[in-house]
């Protein structure tokens, strides 16, 4: 596969009989079938007006259809796919922030974002699974309109188009809006590929949610670079993850740590599924893997564990560790595996090995530059560098070790979260004046959410009172799981609050 040919031209590439996407009670759909929906669903988005670089949010579960959704999306307009959980005050930032040109959600989904799109007078699309058991396969029906069937001929995006937008959370502003041109993610499916020496006789269980950039590229695309299958499950579920292990026979599966402490917790009550398992290896991104967690994983399913380093902005990996006979080392997040990967100083100066400094990648995967934001483009791009906000230590064979976060994002188990969403919102508490989210230490996440909050003269609430607050305007998982209620909020020497090192300063590290 060449990074230089959009998505559609690596499908057309694959045998046409070779299976694709899997799922659990359903039959295979093959390449060839995948085309003829690529092809289907880009002329219904044309009769509904929807074009190259047009953005269409996704909000589906889990599944064959959302994959089958966000590659045939991405072969004629922009896939925006957005979390499912939000609530309504979720959708309406994130609708109207993409400026979305349509939104798909299923037949009778109950979605908040079907209200949100009708106050943005966002045209609707639902998806309605054909009436076959093949896994993916759909249709798409307008909702209060009439498509234009003059279009006759779909119009297929182009390798310099827009194919994925993802918002990514910001440390002191607004989440930021990360276009990924079909070139990045073309080469980053590339890189995965090369990386794990992917073939077409491989196959992924999926169990990472497909609207995060994990799963869309290392689980999806990389697998089609290789014109290999995805068993496509409705997301991680670690009471039924060995059932799908016997089901799918998968030779891979790829999950962020929390997962693979959860499936290490049930291995002991399912060791014949582990014993006739066939894994290659296993592989692990999105947060930081406990070497224990490593061993132990290595140990029960006799396979070597892959842990890579990534972000959205780069397409997802950046670095990783190698497979045998390659140096795998526990601890570090490997060698460079796609873009170029090097360490730089405040000024802007590249380092020595061997020297700690901010992390800094660029490459054919690695995004242009955030949508509509020119003051956050000047801070993350330097002399053709862009800059990762994480610490790190490249080792004499050129191995990164990640050694702290120079932003302030929350990484709860490979969900990132914006502390200025999660403030703004524990401000609108009639009860809060000052509110300061940050993380603190968790066993399993990594992080969890904590925040501080100034009651305003005279006012009285509770910590359970204030979370409810946010649990109607936040997805769950970015709700403060421990909320301190504080006449004063620990400040710096410049008299600012500081959200890294905070939680040391309230004895909660």
């Amino acid at each position: 596969m060449s990074e230089k040919m959009p998505l559609l031209g690596i499908l057309k590439k694959a045998t046409g009989t070779a299976v694709v996407i899997d799922a659990p009670g359903q039959e295979s759909l093959s390449y060839g079938a995948l085309l003829n929906l690529v092809e289907n669903t880009v002329l219904a988005l044309n009769r509904s007006g929807i074009r190259r670089n047009d953005r269409v949010a996704i909000v589906l579960p889990n599944g064959a259809e959302m994959a089958a959704a966000f590659i045939t999306v991405s072969c004629g307009a922009t896939a925006a796919p957005l979390n499912p959980a939000y609530r309504k005050p979720e959708f309406d930032f994130y609708l109207s922030d993409l400026d979305a040109g349509a939104l798909i959600v299923e037949e009778h989904s109950s979605s908040p974002s079907l209200e949100a799109a009708r106050a943005l007078n966002i045209p609707v699309l639902l998806l309605k699974k054909s009436g076959t058991a093949t896994a993916g396969e759909f249709v798409l029906d307008p909702v209060n309109s009439q498509p234009d069937n003059s279009v006759t001929t779909p119009e297929y995006a182009r390798r310099d188009d827009v194919a994925l937008v993802l918002h990514t959370s910001g440390t002191t502003s607004r989440p930021k809006i990360v276009p990924l041109t079909q070139g990045n993610i073309c080469a980053s499916a590339e890189n995965i590929r090369t990386t794990l020496a992917l073939t077409a006789g491989d196959r992924c269980l999926n169990v990472m949610p497909l609207f995060h950039i994990h799963g869309l590229i290392a689980a999806i695309l990389a697998s089609i670079s290789a014109e290999a299958s995805i068993f496509c499950t409705p997301g991680f579920n670690a009471l039924k993850f060995f059932a799908w292990l016997e089901q799918a026979q998968p030779s891979w599966y790829t999950a962020v740590p929390t997962m693979h402490q959860a499936i290490l917790a049930r291995a002991g009550k399912n060791k014949e599924t582990v014993r006739k398992s066939a894994l290659r290896f296993i592989r692990s991104s999105s947060a930081s893997l406990p070497p224990s967690v490593l061993h132990e994983l290595e140990e029960t399913f006799n396979a070597p564990v892959i842990e890579a380093y990534a972000m959205t902005e780069a397409a997802h990996q950046m670095t990783s560790n190698p497979l045998p006979p390659g140096t795998r080392k526990p601890g570090s997040v490997g060698i460079p595996a796609g873009p170029k990967v090097a360490i730089m100083d405040q000024a802007g100066n590249l380092l020595e090995q061997g020297s700690t400094g901010e992390v800094v990648i660029q490459g054919d995967n690695v995004t242009s530059g955030y949508d509509n934001n020119p003051e956050a483009n000047r801070e993350n791009f330097v002399n053709g560098w862009f800059r990762t906000g994480d610490q790190g230590i490249m080792d004499e064979d050129g191995y990164l070790t990640i050694t702290g976060r120079l932003k302030e994002i929350i990484n709860r188990g490979g969900e990132k979260i914006s502390p200025r969403e999660v403030d703004e919102i524990l401000l609108d508490h009639p009860a809060v004046s000052q509110a300061v989210t940050f993380a603190i230490p968790h066993d399993k996440l990594g992080e969890e959410v904590a925040a501080a909050v100034v009651l305003n003269d005279g006012q009285t609430t509770s910590e359970s009172d204030i979370r409810s607050f946010a649990a109607d305007y936040l997805a769950g998982f970015k709700v403060p799981k421990k909320i301190l209620i504080l006449d004063d909020i620990p400040k710096g020497a410049t008299g600012k609050v500081q959200r890294i090192g905070l939680a040391g300063k309230l004895g909660l590290a």
